[in-house]
């Protein structure tokens, strides 16, 4: 299977499909990540060429650490992605050269324009996916490919999960080894926009970086409670929908889960079947 995961910036993808992209690698999938942006925005002492240069390499130690493909359109600054027809065209061609069986992208209802602009262009790409005579000059695919959102916390209209996927304790550490790469982002620009302090030492930045550290006696009123740290970030979406984990894993075990990622179906991409829905999320 081809999987491709649409993100407006780097981090964007690690921090919503870093656990299930474990997975996927490991069942041999092949599996690409897509910056639309090149992440110059991100950052508020370097510039924007010394941003760009410094997120590239973090990315590439993200790429090698997960074993996938991660692209970066760097010619596209932070803060001026359009879903003008320019690039439509142009991630009409990225995505048919690669020809995924299934696109991972941001819901149109999230905060920054950049993931708005990156959702309609991915919606708008979808069945022109198929059209031959649009970007002749690469084949159009036969078939659209699968088409899901990842998780956010909009309310109007509200993320209703479709697929969700439990992460093991050992998939979510190497998620947080994940954020950990993204220094200029997790421990440099985030904190600076939350007004908060990062401490110095290495093993004091990865205590900082996971905050509370859950247990089985953590309660999810407790995680969801909780401000600050990426181990509660990530355990958020078990606890946001545990009734799904309950429907999906039966309620002695979708009870226990802790930390899990969510998805849900865009009706702009094929509809699995069942078969095709466990190749894809359940492993």
């Amino acid at each position: 299977m081809k999987i491709l995961c649409v993100g407006a910036h780097q981090d964007d993808n690690e921090f919503r499909v870093g656990g299930i992209t474990q997975k996927w690698v490991k069942a041999g999938y092949e599996v690409r990540f897509l910056s639309m942006c090149n992440g110059d925005g991100g950052h508020h002492i370097m510039t924007p060429e010394e941003t760009t240069k410094r997120r590239a390499g973090e990315s590439a130690k993200v790429a090698e650490y997960l074993g996938i493909r991660y692209d970066v359109w760097s010619d596209v600054h932070d803060c001026t992605l359009m879903a003008d027809l320019e690039t439509r065209e142009r991630l009409i061609r990225y995505i048919r050269e690669f020809n995924p069986d299934l696109i991972v992208a941001h819901r149109p209802n999230d905060y920054h324009a950049d993931h708005r602009a990156s959702a309609q262009l991915v919606q708008d790409a979808s069945y022109i996916l198929t059209v031959p005579h649009t970007c002749p000059d690469v084949p159009a695919m036969r078939y659209m490919p699968v088409i899901v959102y990842n998780e956010d916390t909009f309310r109007y209209p509200p993320f209703e999960p479709t697929f969700i996927v439990e992460l093991t304790e050992e998939e979510m550490e190497r998620k947080l080894d994940i954020a950990d790469f993204n220094v200029s982002q997790v421990y440099e620009w985030l904190p600076y926009t939350y007004g908060e302090t990062v401490p110095e030492g290495k093993e004091e930045r990865r205590e900082f970086l996971r905050g509370i550290k859950i247990t089985d006696k953590t309660t999810d009123e407790e995680i969801l409670a909780t401000k600050s740290g990426y181990e509660a970030r990530f355990a958020k979406t078990a606890s946001r929908h545990r009734q799904a984990l309950i429907e999906r894993y039966g309620e002695e075990k979708g009870k226990k889960i802790r930390y899990a990622e969510a998805f849900m179906l865009s009706e702009y991409g094929k509809q699995p079947d069942e078969e095709l829905v466990n190749k894809l999320f359940y492993l």
